[in-house]
């Protein structure tokens, strides 16, 4: 299963909408490599925000990337 860790986050990436389309892109770029034989099934995406003392947000699939990112 591929498991991508996104560390770099600005300012903006610290958004539950902007770090879903930045999963999003990564999905789609790993299963567009034909060669590389990746479903979207098997790809996890995390951002790590606990450098500058933010809460881990949780990680997104196929599964969840599409839905609304949740208010808080």
């Amino acid at each position: 299963m591929p498991f991508v860790h996104i560390a770099w986050l600005p300012k903006a990436c610290r958004t539950a909408e902007v770090r879903k389309e930045v999963a999003s892109a990564v999905i789609k770029a790993l299963v567009s490599v034909k060669s590389a034989e990746i479903s979207a099934d098997k790809v996890v995406v995390r951002f790590s925000e606990s450098v500058d003392g933010f809460q881990l947000p949780e990680g997104h699939t196929h599964e969840n990337v599409d839905l609304p990112a949740e208010k808080k």
